[in-house]
């Protein structure tokens, strides 16, 4: 009997990824969050621990997002035991409050989801799935939108960051009233669903949405104090600081966001594109190489980006020492020769899964995603529904 298409799916990810070497050695690092696990570890008398995280689809990731967190959870992945639950969502929902193309934003979703299997995920270890495939998302994000604080929320910076205002405006300025719109203001309470959906005991996050975390431990005690007893409240582990700088504005991260294409390298990017953009890249006319952010901050990003990527895993401070002697010329040209040559494997992964003869297997991956994640989902909403009253009559 032939097996089912998700479990044959699941075997050429396995043989795919084994053959095009997604693991090699030197990028199997373990990280601190070892260390974490290992002081919080399972026993058999015990919960099981249960990582969240999500990634908005918002179009192929550029280098912060991949050392900023994809990274972080291929490595949580790997050194996770067996006893740890992992779910990692492509938050689709989060990716609409702001204007956006129809027919973009699905391709938006198959280049993210490409974009995971290509660094390394692996969908028979880790719950990959569409946020909007599971209702139970914006069902509990109801449910917690009764208790939760517009005062909290509108103390929040990420609306104002995205509607590009002031952190110190107020609900009340008639700029913020006429550009304000509810789904982008309480996208936050979805958040928070997302992680108390999955009784998630651990998320890890970058410093900027540690704020989140706190909202959303702040529902589960609003939940629970109006309820009783029953979400989880999660706690957050603040990944590695790898902070990605534009490659045009060093003093800003790296984001899609920019309308200037040579700030950002591609997980996809040809080599001749990324030795094009390092090229352009904004430095200074110091001679000799170092590092200092605030002096150099262009320089200091390309030496960060080097070393993430370095082979034999030297030192922003080393790279700057044995390179003193190079021109800025020469120095962006072994900068983008190191990332060429650390995003090979890469690139061609992700070019391979969003081959369209690929085209299947990832629905095929999503679907089985999104059917572990919507029993996993509904589990916790039995619950819900008996407890608030919306379980029948």
């Amino acid at each position: 009997m032939q097996a089912p298409s998700a479990v044959r799916s699941a075997n050429r990810l396995k043989w795919t990824l084994l053959h095009l070497k997604a693991y090699p050695p030197e990028r199997r690092i373990t990280w601190r969050w070892t260390a974490c696990m290992q002081r919080h570890a399972s026993t058999s008398s015990e919960p099981r621990q249960v990582i969240f995280s999500g990634i908005q689809p918002t179009g192929i990731p550029h280098l912060g997002n991949y050392f900023g967190a994809l990274e972080q959870w291929v490595k949580i992945q790997n050194s996770a035991t067996s006893t740890t639950d992992l779910l990692f969502s492509i938050v689709d929902l989060h990716a609409m409050t702001l204007p956006y193309d129809r027919a973009r934003f699905r391709l938006w979703k198959r280049e993210t989801l490409a974009a995971l299997l290509a660094v390394g995920l692996d969908p028979e270890r880790s719950t990959i799935f569409f946020q909007s495939a599971v209702p139970a998302h914006t069902e509990l994000m109801w449910i917690l939108s009764c208790t939760a604080s517009v005062g909290y929320l509108s103390r929040m910076t990420q609306w104002k960051t995205k509607l590009a205002m002031s952190d110190n405006i107020a609900l009340s300025d008639p700029d913020a009233k006429a550009k304000l719109k509810l789904g982008l203001f309480s996208y936050p309470v979805l958040q928070s669903a997302d992680i108390l959906l999955y009784r998630a005991t651990h998320v890890p996050v970058g410093h900027d949405q540690a704020q989140h975390l706190e909202f959303a431990r702040e529902n589960a005690k609003n939940f629970n104090t109006a309820h009783g007893h029953f979400f989880v409240e999660p706690q957050t582990v603040i990944s590695p600081a790898k902070r990605v700088m534009s490659l045009m504005d060093p003093r800003v991260k790296m984001s899609k966001s920019n309308i200037d294409p040579r700030s950002r390298i591609l997980l996809n990017d040809s080599p001749d594109t990324v030795r094009w953009k390092i090229k352009a890249a904004l430095t200074d006319s110091i001679d000799g190489l170092s590092y200092n952010p605030e002096e150099r901050p262009g320089v200091s990003n390309l030496l960060l980006l080097m070393s993430y990527m370095d082979a034999s895993h030297r030192s922003v401070e080393q790279i700057a020492a044995e390179g003193q002697a190079l021109s800025m010329r020469a120095f962006k040209e072994e900068v983008a020769e190191t990332l060429i040559k650390g995003m090979t494997d890469l690139r061609e992964r992700y070019i391979y899964f969003m081959d369209p003869a690929q085209s299947q297997y990832l629905r095929d991956v999503a679907a089985a995603g999104n059917e572990k994640a919507r029993l996993r989902a509904e589990k916790t909403m039995r619950r819900v529904r008996e407890i608030v009253g919306t379980d029948g009559l």
